[in-house]
């Protein structure tokens, strides 16, 4: 489904990622591992377009990967960390705005599911400026479940999460491989890559 070969990026002058190739397939987590400083969000953000590479090719299936193109961003989502927050919506405001924007069928029952499955059912009508660290990544990994993708990119989806949502977010990523999707993250925590089931690449570098 995702193919990157020969990505590289490099900030004033210092090469952070050289010469990535991978692939990941429908049905399967792949898991970017390593030391900080070696270029795993800058893997991610390039993948995605939110930074533009210096060298290398990024396809979706047969097709370079452009968010630009409505059918790109319809198949891809990216938690990357830099959700853009509208500070009067609340939280199911919030889902419920990205729901509709995707076009899903019966918004209410897809937001009232996604606020179930991240368990933040009982902050929903706080604004997301009001929330605890950990339940701020439970809500950025909701806007996941609102809205169809195929394709799954998260940048330390682990971040700020308790053992038991840890444990949760291993499983629920195991479950969307398991239904046909597929899933790239970058990861530090070993138990979210032993339960997700992700077949793991690491990343080397000078850090």
């Amino acid at each position: 489904m995702l193919s990157v070969t020969g990505l590289a990026k490099g900030f004033g002058g210092r090469p952070v990622l050289q010469g990535l190739d991978l692939e990941v397939a429908a049905g399967e987590v792949v898991a970017l591992v390593g030391p900080n400083g070696v270029g795993k969000s800058t893997a991610l953000r390039c993948i995605v377009g939110a930074d533009t590479p210096d060298e290398g090719e990024v396809l979706l299936g047969e097709h370079r990967l452009d968010t630009r193109q409505p059918q790109t961003r319809r198949a891809v989502c990216a938690v990357l960390g830099d959700l853009g927050i509208l500070p009067d919506l609340t939280v199911a405001e919030h889902l419920d705005l990205l729901a509709r924007g995707h076009a899903v069928e019966d918004p209410a029952a897809i937001v009232a599911g996604a606020l179930d499955e991240a368990q933040i059912e009982h902050v929903c009508d706080q604004l997301p400026g009001t929330l605890s660290s950990g339940q701020a990544q439970r809500f950025a990994l909701a806007t996941a479940m609102v809205r169809p993708w195929t394709l799954l990119l998260a940048d330390e989806p682990e971040q700020r999460l308790d053992d038991a949502g840890r444990g949760w977010l291993g499983d629920w990523l195991a479950g969307h491989a398991a239904a046909g999707r597929a899933v790239l993250v970058a990861c530090h925590d070993p138990e979210v890559v032993r339960r997700s089931g992700a077949r793991i690449v690491t990343l080397e570098g000078d850090v």
